[in-house]
């Protein structure tokens, strides 16, 4: 408990991390103060049955988990920041698989401006394009009811304004965080409007636990133990590095040598983070969207991809993730390059050749610390299904797992790497009295989640 308090206190003694912190928590603040704003024309007071409602459905729960609550409560900022997450995503594939953008973005600064000029273009689209779909959803039977028949003319129009200035601002926020706060601006954001939800869920969880006879709290503790269990997990899929050691030429310049040191080039057992989770659930989501149709010979199918705990759901959900970690992989791990590099800089693996050989080399230990990893992203994923079958309430089986899980312990350890880094940069003492943490740190150069 010393200890702890003692790294509180040096955190504390450096004025540029403590005007770090206290900029990031303003911002934050100001975040969670906007999402409890209703949008014009519709009255809170009449919220609560469509609030119920919209948390139970796969999609939009997940947008309203990510958005903090927003969502549901038709906040000014119910798109949150995921326009700008989706725009993000797309300019990233669009970098690999596109070789002018390829171009740009190996022009440094200057073509990082550009393309995040662009994908601040693209957000605006987006969220125009969802804004349009969010005033189609709040006219459907549960939030009708909650608007204000005096400013209905005036609802589309107001609604889409408020919405896209609401995301931009979202934006602008992640982005002062990123420069003047502590972390990643957007995945901090993402991560308060998940951990905004944990209070709740883990109180109805109690409160169904305990309403139960027959040891319902010593259930709920195990739960918690569980939770902890597959938190430490993750913590170690996130951090799981495969070392391939490296030897570097000698050079003898003047008198001066240089090179000659053994290095390691660590291979991330996880590096497509959590961009699998996500492809497989917007493609899982799809068939749901036959359920605003007639179509009711479709039910049975479409009940299959909207239960998160049916069997099916988890052996498809499953199989896509490992897919799409594979796919990922492929498109932002470049063995050939990174061996070009080696090359370029007089470095080898010992007793591998260099050039292609070098490429096929840790292209292959690639493949195999991947698949693990693609397991075990997988089984992360299904987990709250798991959680649900065995009892779990649907709020609280959501933290046993997934995207939401991913993002907070990611974002958990970049923003501890960074705090470690500023506390030996001052000779203190780390977080950790063995060991360092790691972040995640990714091959992409966008915005990472």
């Amino acid at each position: 408990m010393k200890k702890f308090i003692d790294t509180l206190k040096n955190i504390w003694a450096i004025e540029e991390l403590r005007t770090k912190i206290i900029v990031t928590l303003a911002f934050v603040l100001t975040y969670r103060l906007g999402t409890q704003i209703t949008l014009p024309g519709i009255n809170p007071n009449l919220l609560e049955a469509a609030k119920a409602g919209s948390s139970k459905n796969g999609l939009l729960g997940l947008f309203d988990t990510f958005a903090g609550g927003a969502f549901s409560q038709a906040s000014i900022l119910a798109l949150g920041i995921m326009p700008y997450i989706s725009a993000s995503i797309f300019m990233q594939l669009m970098t690999i698989l596109i070789p002018q953008l390829q171009k740009v973005q190996k022009e440094g600064e200057s073509g990082r401006k550009k393309i995040n000029q662009w994908t601040r273009y693209l957000t605006i689209v987006v969220t125009m394009f969802q804004a349009g779909a969010y005033v189609a959803y709040l006219k459907s039977p549960g939030y009708a009811e909650a608007l204000i028949p005096a400013y209905q003319p005036f609802f589309a129009f107001s609604t889409i304004v408020t919405l896209t200035a609401g995301t931009l601002f979202v934006m602008w926020l992640g982005e002062k965080i990123q420069d003047k706060g502590l972390g990643n601006g957007t995945s901090i954001i993402i991560m308060v409007g998940i951990l905004a939800r944990l209070p709740q869920s883990l109180i109805q969880e109690f409160t169904a636990k305990f309403e139960k006879s027959g040891g319902g709290l010593l259930i709920f503790l195990i739960e918690l133990i569980f939770l902890i269990l597959i938190i430490v997990g993750l913590i170690i899929l996130v951090q799981g590095v495969r070392k391939i050691p490296v030897n570097y030429a000698k050079q003898i310049i003047g008198n001066r040598q240089f090179g000659g040191a053994r290095q390691f080039l660590p291979v991330k057992v996880n590096s497509a983070g959590v961009m699998p989770i996500i492809f497989a659930q917007a493609i899982m989501f799809l068939p749901t969207l036959v359920s605003f149709t007639n179509l009711d010979s479709a039910k049975g199918f479409v009940r299959i991809f909207s239960d998160h705990s049916n069997a099916w759901y988890m052996v498809i959900y499953s199989v896509m993730v490992v897919g799409f970690t594979f796919l990922y992989t492929a498109l932002i791990f470049n063995p050939k390059q990174i061996a070009e590099d080696l090359k370029r800089n007089n470095g080898f693996v010992p007793g591998v050749k260099p050039g292609q050989p070098t490429a096929d080399y840790i292209g292959a230990i690639m493949d195999k610390i991947t698949l693990p990893g693609a397991i075990f992203l997988a089984v992360v994923g299904i987990m709250p299904g798991f959680a649900q079958r065995l009892g779990v309430t649907q709020s609280f089986s959501t933290f046993f797992g997934g995207t939401s899980l991913l993002i907070m312990v990611g974002v958990v350890l970049d923003t501890l790497q960074q705090i470690e880094t500023y506390l030996l940069m001052r000779q203190y003492d780390g977080l950790m009295t063995s060991g360092r943490v790691q972040g995640r740190q990714t091959v992409s150069t966008t915005t990472s989640i």
